[in-house]
């Protein structure tokens, strides 16, 4: 019971972390400093995309599958097990990548013009902070 346990978080972590990779730049549009950790997450999963970078939940997972007795992810790992096939076709897996780098592009980009226009709304006087712009 242990293990399949363990197994389950780690799909749900690796379920949360790609909808974060995916969606999380979005936080950086209420709180800006948000949009550093959503980087380093964002370069990680491209890095595993581009790289082949090893996933640390797909190993957790995989390893925890096997003790509790069950067949474990296929080869291709989480995304080919939960994924593809399933929440999009095989062969759309390029379209779904570049839809979702896309997103991440948008809200970096929706980012500093909020930012800005927060400053703007404050006179321009303001300081920045991690909760936005405060007066001096």
């Amino acid at each position: 019971m242990g293990y399949r346990l363990l197994a389950e978080a780690a799909m749900v972590l690796h379920f949360a972390f790609l909808g974060y990779v995916v969606a999380g730049g979005f936080l950086a549009w209420r709180w800006p400093a948000a949009l550093w950790p959503h980087a380093a997450a964002a370069c990680y999963g491209l890095g595993i995309i581009v790289i082949g970078w090893d996933c640390p939940l797909t190993h957790v997972e995989q390893w925890a599958r096997l003790r509790a007795g069950e067949s474990g992810l296929p080869p291709g790992g989480f995304v080919d097990h939960y994924l593809t096939g399933v929440v999009y076709p095989e062969a759309h897996l390029m379209e779904v990548r570049l839809a979702a780098a896309a997103v991440v592009l948008f809200s970096w980009a929706g980012a500093p013009v909020l930012a800005r226009r927060r400053r703007r709304a404050a006179g321009g006087r303001g300081v920045r902070t991690a909760e936005g712009v405060k007066d001096a």
